[in-house]
């Protein structure tokens, strides 16, 4: 699941000539991203409506058996405000990690096992459910700042955070599933995107470079390197396969805490100046479009889409720096 405690995106409503800029500059709009918008809105063309996925029915919240440990905002929905003062993982902290993202890694593919057309998505919310507590794990997804499901499934223009629900899959969709558990008083978190018996060529190679792209913002995990070298990776190959990178989602900072305070832009972001360090641990968890990087969020105040209902694909490790690189911790 991503943070967006601290990306400035464009908003629907651009400011007038005069107003201060929404980026937070304190410049007037006309002198800052006036220009960059108009060139991104003459890209981006006129906007479409989401392409037909619509919010089915949501079941009531699973209950998770009173013996596995949880986390502090499991009943509340609020997680609390302490964040440690490092983002450098103790060696006991990094063991457990990665017993917890191992056993995220086995709840994706027990669950991804069964995606096929006709089965709804509150279906596989059950099945990862039953998966996670088998673990001994709680859903970290479930009553997260009210989350009401034990994962997020997003599907075709859904950039992220869809809820489950009773809308049956169809053939030729894609589907994120964005697992992630709470286990030995840790997270490990993961997403992949699958395909729904079979699916178009373009769906085919946005989910391939999708791939490719997480693979690559990983390859740039360096000891004494920026955080932004990861985004530039991303971009880079996604700006030469004509697909765009959603900036209103990143990855995050992650261990005791679902999300700690580091951000980890998908996109070249020249502020994102962290110096990656042995120990850190954070994912990063490219959401790849078709079309434009601009989104819109359901009434539900969860589902992200397109803005122009463009197909969209993520995929996700959580990772470890090295000495030497980087881990990928959730490996089943």
């Amino acid at each position: 699941m991503t943070d967006v405690s601290t990306v400035r995106v464009a908003p629907a409503v651009l400011p007038k000539p005069n107003d201060p800029c929404w980026c937070g500059s304190g410049t007037k709009y006309k002198k800052c991203h006036r220009g960059a918008d108009a060139v991104e809105a003459r890209k981006r063309g006129p906007e479409a409506p989401s392409r037909g996925i619509r919010p089915g029915v949501i079941s009531p919240m699973r209950t998770v058996p009173a013996h596995i440990p949880r986390p502090d905002y499991a009943v509340s929905g609020r997680p609390g405000r302490f964040f440690p003062p490092s983002e450098v993982k103790s060696p006991d902290v990094i063991a457990r990690m990665r017993r917890a993202c191992k056993a995220a890694a086995e709840v994706m593919n027990a669950t991804a096992a069964h995606v096929r057309p006709g089965i709804t998505t509150d279906e596989l919310d059950a099945i990862a459910h039953e998966e996670y507590i088998r673990r001994g794990g709680y859903p970290s997804p479930l009553n997260y700042h009210g989350f009401p499901k034990s994962l997020c499934t997003s599907i075709n223009e859904v950039i992220c955070h869809g809820i489950p629900d009773s809308r049956p899959l169809e053939e030729g969709d894609i589907i994120n599933l964005d697992i992630t558990i709470y286990l030995d008083g840790v997270h490990g978190d993961c997403s992949a995107t699958y395909f729904v018996g079979k699916v178009d060529p373009d769906s085919e190679r946005l989910v391939q470079v999708t791939r490719e792209c997480l693979m690559l913002g990983i390859e740039a995990v360096k000891p004494g390197r920026p955080i932004n070298d990861i985004g530039r990776a991303i971009e880079a190959h996604a700006t030469k396969n004509r697909m765009g990178v959603v900036r209103a989602y990143c990855g995050h900072g992650i261990g005791e805490r679902f999300h700690s305070s580091l951000q980890i832009p998908h996109h070249f972001d020249p502020e994102a100046k962290t110096i990656m360090e042995p120990g850190m641990t954070f994912t990063i968890e490219p959401m790849i479009t078709l079309g434009h990087w601009h989104h819109r969020t359901w009434d539900d105040g969860w589902t992200a889409v397109t803005a122009d209902g463009s197909r969209t694909a993520q995929f996700e490790h959580t990772i470890l720096v090295t000495d030497q690189g980087v881990e990928i911790l959730t490996v089943a």
